[in-house]
């Protein structure tokens, strides 16, 4: 059985002191609720996960007692592609007419402070710095500019890229546009990253309401049709967040199993994508990702963006919506900001960032600690 997602419902990113992460989500969820036609009562399961603003259950509170199942799911970054996996396989088994998917957090200021024995290390990961994840994406990315001959040129494009598109996003946190030299001059953080080429943590929430794709026109004259949903995890020997090792022999990352997974369930590759969202923890990821999910090969990153190709008119656009570093990265709902902006271009309601030529398909690739990917295909 064929899903469709039918409603869609976002509370800008950022920060709002007013509202809990909580009573973010639930206006999320109203809004894809009203997106889709539907009243909460019709909705028969639910998934989602928040990291540091209570547990997405909890949005039975906000929304009303109607005995709901609803799980929650917590997967560092990827939970938000997590719990849309979830629901996909809930609504596809026909166990489940139609699912609400619900991701929202609201993170302090700084840095996030992980804890080594959260995630089966010793402390002496933590004592030597490598917990602060900054320090792992400049190890990463160092290597990979080294390995493939990619200069920080490449960093800096990805950013004003992201800076821009956030600018023209009324949703986003970050609209100010930056330029290469603004970008350039900003403090270094984990060589060769420099502060504005990081995202930072933030606040926000979205909801999505899945149905059978049998039943998608009772809801909208405008479904977007969930062709590919695949979540995986690390194989020895790929290098992720709190590796306390690399291992001599190295193995595929799981963003290149998650999107060969996904690439097989639609039937489609990557030639036939026309839009993307890419994890864009740092200017790094984006680069590397690129590659990972199979839309260049390792190396041409430069040139595709020297070229213009990932920008709003280029031939692959790529976070359209400003990505992680325009919005921030509230972990419960990152990845399903993802899938809300390819719903919104391929249904051509992205205003000053809608891209051009009419996209059908779209792809979005959510990465997490420690070393997990989610990767979904939609289209019109």
């Amino acid at each position: 059985m064929d899903v469709a997602i039918v409603g869609i419902g976002l509370h800008p990113f950022g920060r709002t002191p007013s509202m809990s992460g909580l009573q973010q989500g639930a206006a999320a969820t109203r809004a894809a609720l009203a997106d889709a036609g539907v009243d909460w009562s019709d909705i028969e399961c639910g998934y989602g996960g928040s990291q540091d603003a209570g547990n997405a259950d909890a949005i039975v509170n906000e929304m009303g007692l109607s005995g709901l199942q609803f799980t929650h799911i917590f997967n560092g970054c990827a939970t938000g592609g997590s719990s849309l996996h979830a629901a996909y396989t809930a609504v596809k088994s026909g166990e489940y007419r139609n699912a609400l998917v619900l991701g929202f957090d609201k993170h302090a200021p700084g840095a996030f402070n992980a804890s080594p024995a959260d995630w089966g290390i010793d402390d002496w990961y933590g004592e030597i710095g490598l917990m602060l994840t900054t320090q792992y994406f400049g190890m990463k990315i160092q290597r990979y500019m080294h390995d493939h001959n990619i200069s920080e040129k490449a960093l800096v494009a990805v950013a004003e890229k992201a800076f821009h598109n956030g600018s023209i996003n009324p949703t986003a946190w970050r609209r100010q546009a930056l330029s290469s030299e603004d970008i350039m001059a900003s403090t270094m953080i984990s060589h060769p990253l420099r502060k504005y080429m990081f995202c930072s943590p933030a606040e926000g929430a979205v909801a999505l309401i899945l149905c059978s794709a049998t039943e998608a026109k009772r809801y909208t004259t405008q479904p977007i049709f969930l062709n590919a949903a695949a979540v995986r995890t690390r194989h020895y020997g790929s290098f992720e967040v709190f590796s306390p090792s690399q291992p001599i022999k190295q193995a595929d990352s799981p963003t290149v199993i998650a999107s060969q997974a996904a690439y097989q369930q639609a039937g489609i590759g990557p030639a036939d994508i026309d839009i993307a969202q890419l994890q864009d923890t740092e200017s790094g990821a984006e680069i590397i990702h690129m590659a990972e999910n199979g839309f260049c090969e390792h190396g041409e990153q430069e040139q595709w963006l020297r070229a213009g190709h990932t920008q709003i008119g280029g031939k692959f656009p790529v976070n359209t919506d400003g990505g992680c570093l325009a919005n921030g990265e509230p972990v419960g709902a990152s990845g399903l900001r993802q899938v809300h902006e390819i719903c919104v271009q391929l249904r051509q309601q992205g205003g000053a960032r809608q891209v051009p030529g009419n996209p059908k398909t779209g792809y979005t690739h959510v990465y997490g600690a420690p070393g997990i990917s989610g990767v979904t295909i939609l289209s019109r």
